[in-house]
């Protein structure tokens, strides 16, 4: 690992979001590619904030990321210290060594998961995917918090990526904690969940346009909340996948395909394959899996992600958010 110090963006109106000095990983970019992950809707906290350069919120704070050669390349900003005088609102977060912020990144990436390995074992089991691959190397899938990752997919249902984006941001801004003010533009840590399950959470949620979803999100932060907990949610990494599966669906507003989002990208599921009518438009038109009726009914869901298993293996799900992500770069 190796630390340089380099300009970070510029920062306005905000002396105390300090960087610290910039930092790298080895990573070349057929292991990931920022620019294919960030954007591709698995997470909905990373804005390109310069050509090449994609600035976000990661555990409680905020982070500039950006690749050069074979070279993950990342400085992570201070938060505020006006903040601890900020009325109801925790102490900043401690600082964190070097090893501790290389980690997190590790851990955020699942940078231990040797990707090029199983893009040639996908392409030697799948032609198809090996056509789409070349184009789209580096796409691997995130390891997020479950608490942020849950009720992100909550407000995804019959939503695109730019406005789930947008609605992210006003939920982080009404519900979370400030962080610091880059170029202008304030950040706020994802809302804990006794914010979301407040009494006036639904209220708030309607009123920042959130419709139907404000009842589903403070429902399910309040079922979790008097249930499982923060700690149990997490505890489902450990659980069988039916199993985790099973429990989420039981939350308001979470069907098969959020709960499935949610068992890849938070929960260490990595043959949990999420379905949407995207995906069973893929299955049907380009892989001809015979399917009865003409809709994604749940026994439609279940086939489609079951062949992709047997076809894709044991991480059929990081498979799958390849061509969801050539399907949506080529839709753009």
């Amino acid at each position: 690992v190796c630390s340089r110090s380099l300009t970070p963006m510029k920062l306005r109106n905000a002396p105390s979001a300090c960087p610290s000095l910039w930092r790298c990983l080895p990573c070349p970019p057929a292991e990931l590619r920022l620019d294919l992950v960030l954007s591709s809707g698995q997470s909905f906290r990373w804005w390109e904030s310069s050509p090449g350069s994609w600035t976000g919120v990661l555990g409680g704070r905020v982070w500039t990321l950006r690749q050069d050669g074979d070279r993950l390349w990342y400085t992570v900003y201070d938060e505020e210290d006006e903040h601890e005088e900020q009325d109801g609102c925790p102490a900043k977060a401690a600082k964190l060594d070097a090893g501790e912020t290389d980690q997190i990144l590790r851990d955020y990436f699942q940078l231990d998961v040797g990707l090029s390995a199983l893009y040639r074992a996908w392409g030697a089991a799948d032609p198809l995917f090996r056509k789409v691959a070349n184009d789209f190397p580096g796409v691997r899938v995130l390891r997020q918090d479950p608490v942020e990752c849950l009720f992100s997919f909550i407000c995804t249902s019959n939503n695109h990526i730019s406005r789930i984006t947008a609605m992210i941001e006003r939920l982080c801004q009404a519900f979370g904690r400030r962080l610091c003010c880059l170029d202008s533009r304030s950040f706020h840590a994802f809302p804990s969940l006794s914010a979301l399950a407040g009494a006036d959470a639904e209220a708030r949620l309607r009123a920042l346009g959130f419709g139907y979803r404000a009842k589903f999100v403070s429902g399910s932060a309040r079922a979790i909340a008097e249930g499982l907990g923060t700690e149990g949610l997490c505890q489902l990494r450990t659980a069988p996948y039916a199993e985790a599966r099973r429990v989420l669906c039981a939350l308001p507003g979470v069907g098969a395909k959020v709960a499935d989002c949610v068992c890849l990208l938070s929960l260490d599921k990595a043959e949990a394959v999420p379905v949407d009518t995207h995906v069973w438009h893929i299955a049907r038109q380009r892989y001809s899996v015979a399917l009865g009726g003409k809709s994604l009914t749940p026994r439609a869901y279940q086939q489609i992600g079951d062949f992709f298993r047997g076809l894709w293996g044991l991480r059929a799900g990081w498979a799958q958010a390849v061509l969801f992500c050539a399907d949506l770069r080529k839709g753009q």
